[in-house]
This record gives structure tokens, C-alpha cells and sequence, in this order.
């Protein structure tokens, strides 16, 4: 049998580069060698977002557009909406069970998102608990290996703690999930700091071409390289990233040209949208197909999350056997 991946995002509306190149590259990698299924994490939404419940369904119409677009199969990968399936929560509720409140205080990537968002003085409950929540919707169908970001490796080790400390109590239900490290975790925004949404430094997998050559001509470059004939850093430039992913074949001439002074950025960054423009083509045109006929969306999330329902339903019988549940 395949070993089986877990994957999903929170339904935050259209995606972006970084999303393409740190997680939904190696999704659609893996789909013919593993047992993947998608999952559309709205309840792990709320702990951001909990005053913009009514913008989740269009968000995440948006979402499994580009997912599909950019090459994820549901007939193969399964994508489904978690709430839609209440053994989430039922399994959520005995994992809370089997770890203490300083463990939970001790993770660095809530204590980093706290601090981020001002809320470390008033966290919720459910948020600082989402790695337990996570840890449900991964074991819940007995995920093997996990595809991650290193900033969310902390919540996986969590899943690993408590597959080990059920296994022990009662018995050997589930496995420890391993992490799949992608090799573009941290993709760079047009303002050279991480690609997100909170920084308004996005370039969209769904970007029209005009926008994608405007957001391109006002990035960031190399702050030493003012004008052409400066000798510039390619690795401190958030453009030769790009290069690097959308056109390889020609980042080792175009560094020796920066580092020389004979390319501009302007010019670069011409010839690089582009070439952006040339690798988003397709996903442009298989995302045009959803956007005028969003029905097939909504009949791929019914069909995935019953498929996903029947997965959920055997787990659950067998925590409920292991633990002597009635």
C-alpha cells in the first residue's frame, strides 16, 4: 500500500508564489508515489479570522482554484472541508487529553505567531490548542509523511508526541508522521522579506500579466545596485530567487552579468516577467475554466470530503476499541 499524506491550508481566498513553490510544487510531486489528501482547514481559520466567518466559502472556492490549477488531482487526492467532518472534532477532543497547557506554552511558532499578531496577553483557547487540532486532522487519517515548512515543524513533533503517548496508553492506532521539508519554504515577497498576505508583498498564482510586470518592476533589488554598472549581489535579491525557480536555465549568466554591472535591474526584470509569465500560462487557463464554472468546485469538495468521511468514521471506531469507549 502507498504510504498516505495529509495535507492543507486555511482558506485565506487566492494564493501566491510562495504557496506554489513551498507547498503545492511538491503536493502535485507526490500524488502518483503517495495516498495524498487535501484538506481545506477552515476550522483552524478562526483562530485569525474569527470575525470573517462569512468569507470562508468564497475563500475557499478561491483556494481549491488554484490548488486544481496548478496541477492537484481531486479524482486522485481527495480535497475536503474539515468542518464538514465532526471526528475532527471528536478525536481533537481526546488528543487535548494527552498533553499539558506548558507544553503547548513551550511552541515556538504559536509563541511567534502570537507576537506577530499582539495577542500574547490574549490568546484564545482554541488558538494556543491548534497543534492539537492540527494533530487530529493529520492522524485522523493516518497520515505517513507530511509536507511542511520548517516554521511548522514544531506543530509536527506536537503530532508526533501525541501518536506516541495514545500508542502507549491504549494501543498502536497511529503512526508517526514524518516531515517533508520543501526546498522553497520561505519564498521572498516583492519587499525582499518572506511572501505573505500581512505584508501586502504578494505576487498571486492567479496574477493578471500586467499586474505580475507592475509588481515585478517595483520589487526590491539589491539596495547596493542603484543604477546599471553598479556590480550587484544576485543572493541578497529577491528577483534572482525568482530566476532561480522560473527560469534556471539562465541564473548563472544572469548573476555573473549582475555581479559584473553589464545587466540592469530593469532590464532584469523585463526579460524575468516573461519568463514568469511564459511557466504560468497553463495554470492561468486551467484556472479560467473553475472561475466561469465555480459549480465544480463545490461538486469536488462534496465528493472529497464523503470520501474522506469514510477514512474518518474507521479511525474513529478504532480509537473508540483501543480505548474501551462505548
Amino acid at each position: 500500500m502507498k504510504q498516505r499524506i495529509l495535507s492543507g491550508m486555511r482558506p485565506t481566498g487566492k494564493l501566491h508564489l510562495g504557496h506554489l513553490t513551498g507547498a503545492l510544487e511538491t503536493w502535485v510531486s507526490l500524488q502518483n508515489d503517495y495516498d495524498n489528501h487535501h484538506l481545506i482547514a477552515d476550522w483552524h481559520a478562526l483562530t485569525t479570522a474569527l470575525d470573517r466567518t462569512a468569507e470562508l466559502k468564497e475563500n475557499t472556492r478561491q483556494m481549491v482554484m488554484d490548488w486544481i490549477a496548478c496541477g492537484i488531482d481531486p479524482e486522485q487526492s481527495p480535497i475536503f472541508v474539515q468542518s464538514r467532518i465532526p471526528q475532527h472534532a471528536e478525536l481533537h477532543l481526546i488528543f487535548s487529553m494527552l498533553i499539558t497547557v506548558p507544553r503547548l506554552e513551550r511552541n515556538p511558532a504559536v509563541k511567534e505567531q502570537a507576537k506577530a499578531l499582539n495577542i500574547e496577553d490574549k490568546m484564545s483557547y482554541g488558538h494556543l490548542g491548534y497543534p492539537v487540532l492540527q494533530a487530529a486532522d493529520i492522524l485522523l487519517y493516518k497520515g505517513d509523511l507530511v509536507p511542511v515548512g520548517e516554521d511548522q515543524l514544531p506543530h509536527l513533533e506536537i503530532t508526533r508526541e501525541i501518536a506516541r503517548r495514545f500508542n502507549t496508553l491504549f494501543a498502536p492506532v497511529f503512526p508517526e508522521p514524518e516531515a517533508k521539508i520543501t526546498k522553497f519554504g520561505r519564498f521572498p515577497g516583492t519587499d525582499a522579506q518572506r511572501m505573505s498576505k500581512s505584508l501586502n508583498n504578494t505576487i498571486l498564482i492567479s496574477e493578471k500579466p500586467a499586474d505580475l510586470e507592475l509588481k515585478l518592476r517595483k520589487c526590491i533589488t539589491d539596495p547596493l545596485k542603484a543604477r546599471r554598472g553598479d556590480p550587484g549581489r544576485p543572493e541578497v535579491c529577491p528577483i534572482f530567487t525568482y530566476r532561480q525557480k522560473f527560469a534556471p536555465e539562465t541564473a548563472d549568466q544572469i548573476a555573473a552579468d549582475c555581479r559584473s554591472g553589464v545587466l540592469g535591474c530593469a532590464a532584469d526584470k523585463k526579460e524575468l516577467t516573461e519568463k514568469i509569465a511564459i511557466c504560468m500560462q497553463p495554470i492561468w487557463e486551467k484556472r479560467r475554466l473553475y472561475e466561469e464554472n465555480p459549480s465544480l468546485i463545490d461538486d469536488i469538495l462534496e465528493d472529497g470530503t464523503s470520501r474522506a468521511q469514510a477514512i474518518a468514521k474507521e479511525t474513529m471506531a478504532e480509537v473508540r476499541e483501543a480505548m474501551k469507549l462505548p
